[in-house]
């Protein structure tokens, strides 16, 4: 409970930010309520009439042309209550997701590591969703629902005192039940949640990775794992609804209940006083009451199992937004351009602190040399560039740029000093013009052209149908893997930073290619300090030094030819990758 407590603190924090809108919807539920509440009294009037025998036709027409206008006006202000209350679900729903999606851009990358990708869009998308049906079915209930029962006690008092103290103690079997109800509901919700992202995060592994599947011949044990999983959301699914299910009959019951005690009462009054302290339309309109009264806790009982639901997912979303960000920058320095003088002192570092990967690795790179770090997988090579970029922070040590530390500058400004071209390509959804300009928003046609001609890009652009106007997807089947790196490179090759990170940069691109765009990235890398991670090791052999890594260690360090006179671990790499040739 103190756990929902907060929850709900929270969401009120957010429905905080919709003020007038609140009112409004408050007021149009309590206006909308009174009026419905008005009717009994108008149809008591009518069998008041009947009974007294005082009815004629001139009596009637009035009270039925007050009876529709007031369900006229009802009508317009119930729809202005579920107008406003869709606004301020979608505005509290937009702004969650708004947060989240911030949240997303100042989280280190330990935590994108290590939560699923799909499991992160279910909490965003299929959470907040399940969030909104949530509020919207709250707010519709809820506010109609206390306003009614208010209501209609205070119009029941005013009939009859004795009968409304009964009806009064029947209450708690309704508040009992959902109590009993959402204890329960809630736990299944969340679980049932929690399945709903670990389903999502294999779908969208699994569609991502199709290609491994069928060549493996992977399929059914993939549909195997699906079902498992899948059986698992159902099963919490099914408990969910078991307990969701008993909220109709169960309040229903006691409705009937309150009505068969309503009725009971109020007959026996009317009987014994022979109509002096409960007319027969008196009579009537409190057993109108007395339902409308019961009908709220019926409705309030099936909120709350909903609302149960929206919590669970909430509460998810919430731990998104909560998650700790990256630590601030200390900002005790500035460097506007940078020289390139790049040392790493005595750097230890791990993923999981239980098990070290880097161990006092000490080099340094003069500004303008090229530094090759090659070694076997695993070995710690793009964890040096993880580091380097400050994705990740040492365990200790120090790296410096220009003499001064990394931690001692802002994220952003160090950044920048940069230029990566990493194995994992990325397209935006965008022209192939926004594509390139990441780095550079400003650049003009020219030197956009300018920059797809040196890195090889250009040949494949002008072919395509709309030049560099044509808009590429996230997943645009016309794109190989090499031209989105070609358009990876001809990003950096724009923008021009003082230092350059090619993590295996020609991997997807053929042997044609890689030779076509060295000399232009020979040009690009005069003057800057560049950190090459290769695998192919034809395309380190002119750095100015190659660092040779080996479980966490440099292992080996020296130009291409006296790390080959060395006859040690690189002779041995190189060897295994020339040896036919």
């Amino acid at each position: 409970m103190k756990k929902n407590n907060s929850i709900l603190r929270r969401v009120f924090a957010y429905i905080g930010r919709c003020k007038l809108p609140t009112v409004l919807s408050l007021l149009f539920s309590f206006i909308s309520a009174a009026l419905m509440l008005f009717l009994p009294v108008i149809f008591g009037k009518m069998i008041d009439l009947i009974a007294d025998g005082q009815a004629d036709i001139q009596s009637f027409p009035p009270l039925i042309l007050e009876a529709a206008g007031v369900i006229g006006v009802t009508a317009v202000f119930q729809w202005l209550q579920n107008f406003l209350n869709n606004l301020i679900t979608a505005d509290i729903v937009r702004d969650i997701r708004t947060d989240a999606i911030k949240k997303l851009e100042v989280l280190p990358l330990s935590y994108l590591d290590t939560h699923p990708h799909g499991d992160v869009i279910s909490r965003v998308v299929s959470d907040t969703d399940t969030l909104s049906e949530g509020l919207l079915l709250g707010f519709s209930q809820l506010f109609s629902g206390v306003t009614t029962i208010i209501g209609t006690l205070i119009f029941m008092l005013g009939i009859n005192v004795k009968m409304t103290v009964y009806v009064i103690l029947i209450t708690p079997l309704s508040l009992f039940t959902a109590r009993f109800i959402a204890k329960h509901t809630y736990a299944m919700f969340r679980r049932q949640s929690e399945a709903k992202g670990a389903l999502t995060a294999f779908i969208n592994e699994r569609l991502g990775n199709q290609k491994t599947v069928k060549a493996f011949m992977k399929e059914a044990d993939s549909v195997a794992e699906f079902e498992a999983k899948n059986r698992r959301l159902t099963g919490y699914a099914q408990r969910a609804v078991f307990y969701t299910s008993l909220t109709n009959p169960v309040t229903r019951f006691v409705n009937a209940v309150v009505y068969a005690v309503a009725a009971l009462s109020g007959a026996l009054i009317v009987t014994a006083s022979g109509g002096a302290a409960l007319t027969v339309g008196g009579f009537t309109c409190f057993l109108s009451y007395a339902t409308q009264y019961a009908k709220p806790f019926n409705d309030i009982s099936s909120v709350i199992t909903e609302l149960q639901n929206a919590l669970a997912c909430a509460e998810r979303v919430f731990a998104l937004i909560d998650a700790a960000p990256e630590p601030a920058d200390a900002a005790k320095a500035h460097i506007d351009s940078a020289v390139g003088k790049i040392e790493f002192q005595n750097v230890s570092f791990s993923y999981d602190k239980s098990k070290p990967l880097l161990h006092n690795i000490s080099f340094t790179a003069e500004a303008g040399q090229h530094i090759a770090i090659v070694g076997p997988t695993g070995c710690g090579k793009t964890t040096l560039i993880n580091l380097l970029m400050r994705f990740y922070d040492v365990d200790s040590g120090d790296i410096l740029l220009d003499g001064v530390s990394i931690y001692d500058l802002p994220r952003a400004e160090l950044r920048r000093q940069f230029g990566m071209v990493l194995q994992e390509t990325w397209v935006k959804n965008a022209s192939i013009r926004e594509n390139i300009t990441i780095g550079k928003p400003d650049a003009t046609a020219e030197e956009i052209k300018n920059a797809a001609q040196a890195s090889g890009a250009y040949n494949f652009i002008k072919r395509l149908p709309k030049g560099f106007d044509t808009v590429l997807g996230a997943d645009y089947d016309g794109l190989s893997e090499g031209q989105k790196q070609l358009l990876s490179i001809t990003r950096v090759m724009l923008s021009l930073p003082p230092m350059l990170i090619l993590d295996e940069a020609t991997s997807s691109i053929d042997t044609r290619t890689e030779m076509l765009i060295t000399a232009d990235f020979d040009r690009l890398m005069q003057g800057r300090t560049a950190f090459i991670v290769a695998h192919r090791l034809s395309t380190i052999r002119s750095a100015d030094r190659i660092l040779v890594m080996n479980d966490g260690d440099i292992i080996e360090q020296g130009t291409h030819a006296s790390l080959l006179a060395e006859n040690g671990f690189y002779k041995d790499l190189y060897e295994s990758q020339f040896k036919n040739t």
